[in-house]
């Protein structure tokens, strides 16, 4: 059966270069493209290029490494963190102050401490949280509050959920409420956030998110007489994981919003607010790849071929039974006239990247390439079995490949242990 690839999956690296690349850097590794991420973030500004004023928080979680942060920062995007180790990697970027969006939820304290020294925004996530901030940091200059719009809005995304049973976000009585309190504890500056769903690719979605944000932002306004400074829309814009999938328009989402603008904030007296957004995944996702090197052949009730690379280099396949492409190098136009399983080695049955998967035929030693891993891949790693984390490269517009994070080692994996007889080598 022949596919209409309307998202082509292309590797930026010739053969060559990449046998190149892995004699100096042994797979599995992770490798991102610095042109694609620049073109993926442009794209998004030149949709709000009509916007007063936007901007894109970065959503760090998707790939926490500070060279992918810095990359974004020096065209003009910001960072949206969610823990301590994000807001350090933006500072190391040279993102901080109001660039800065610490989005956390269940925060402990020094997270708060630290936002607030880096100048940060906080986007509180419950009523609650203006007290417990008060009370362990202070109370910030500029304060947002993350609505979740169960309340008008039943339906979910697959990751996400649906909004009503999401741990985030405040009720629509409790965002009233929270804006209340902190303007009669002397706040004058605002904001409101909103985060509904995870890699959606229907325009309609980012479309009614703004709507819903926008009829909230002037309700408040009317009521409380706050002139917010900022809504942001989240994040969410999926990606095309498999080769028949199109992309988000991009275009679309911009212009439907600017209707929006237009019908309801410039109504309203919130003509000059700045959009903002907080995607990760469209940024970066597409520019990143897995490379894992074919160790075994296993032929039984199934057809194996089992990677140097295993779930803890990339679980959303089992974590979300999520496809991702995966072509062969060399084998790119090879017909794909053979079933595999695709696995790692992790004693779980659910370390496989495909099943039943149609592939040219495969042997030892062949580099198979893991397509949209840019986001949520590395991200995501851990050591169970005590698996090690791998590297990370990233392929500079110039053509360099660099090695941005090392993979890990033993004496990584044993670093944190505290026994005396812990030991990495046997005794001569």
């Amino acid at each position: 059966m022949t596919n209409i690839f309307q998202t082509p999956k292309k590797f930026p690296l010739t053969k060559a270069a990449l046998h190149e690349a892995i004699k100096k850097f042994p797979t599995p590794f992770h490798i991102y493209d610095e042109k694609n991420i620049r073109e993926n973030f442009r794209k998004l500004r030149e949709a709000f290029s009509w916007a007063p004023d936007f901007r894109e928080h970065f959503a760090v979680k998707a790939t926490p490494n500070p060279y992918i942060v810095e990359i974004l920062a020096r065209d003009g995007a910001g960072t949206d963190c969610s823990s301590i180790a994000e807001l350090f990697i933006s500072e190391a970027a040279g993102v901080v102050g109001e660039k800065i969006m610490l989005t956390s939820n269940d925060t402990p304290a020094e997270e708060f401490r630290k936002a607030l020294a880096l100048g940060a925004i906080i986007n509180l996530d419950d009523i609650t949280h203006i007290n417990y901030l008060e009370k362990n940091a202070r109370l910030p200059e500029i304060i947002s509050f993350r609505y979740n719009p169960a309340d008008i809005m039943n339906d979910g995304n697959d990751i996400i959920g649906r909004p009503a049973e999401a741990k985030y976000g405040l009720t629509r009585e409790q965002i009233f409420s929270a804006y209340k309190i902190c303007l009669d504890k002397g706040i004058k500056r605002f904001g409101l956030h909103t985060m509904i769903a995870s890699n959606e690719r229907k325009a309609s979605t980012f479309i009614y998110t703004a709507r819903i944000m926008f009829e909230l932002a002037a309700k408040i306004k009317d009521r409380l007489g706050i002139k917010f400074e900022f809504v942001n829309l989240g994040g969410g814009l999926g990606i095309p994981y498999s080769p028949d999938e199109l992309p988000v328009d991009l275009k679309m989402i911009g212009d439907g919003i600017k209707e929006l603008f237009y019908e309801i904030l410039v109504p309203s007296g919130l003509g000059d607010v700045r959009l903002a957004m907080e995607s990760g995944r469209a940024m970066t996702g597409p520019a990143g790849w897995l490379v894992s090197t074919v160790l075994h052949k296993k032929n039984t009730y199934k057809n194996y071929i089992g990677l140097d690379a295993c779930m803890s280099d990339l679980m959303r396949p089992a974590l979300y039974n999520a496809y991702h492409h995966i072509t062969v190098l060399g084998k790119e136009d090879a017909p794909c006239d053979e079933i595999y399983d695709v696995t790692g080695s992790l004693c779980e049955n659910n370390d496989k990247f495909a099943i039943d998967r149609h592939l040219p035929k495969i042997y030892v030693g062949d580099v198979l390439i893991i397509h949209d891993t840019g986001a949520h891949g590395h991200a995501m790693g851990f050591n169970y079995n005590g698996k090690l984390r791998s590297a990370e490269l990233l392929i500079r517009e110039n053509g360099n490949v660099e090695l941005i994070r090392r993979a890990e080692t033993l004496d990584d994996y044993f670093a944190t242990l505290n026994f005396p007889n812990a030991r990495l080598k046997p005794k001569k």
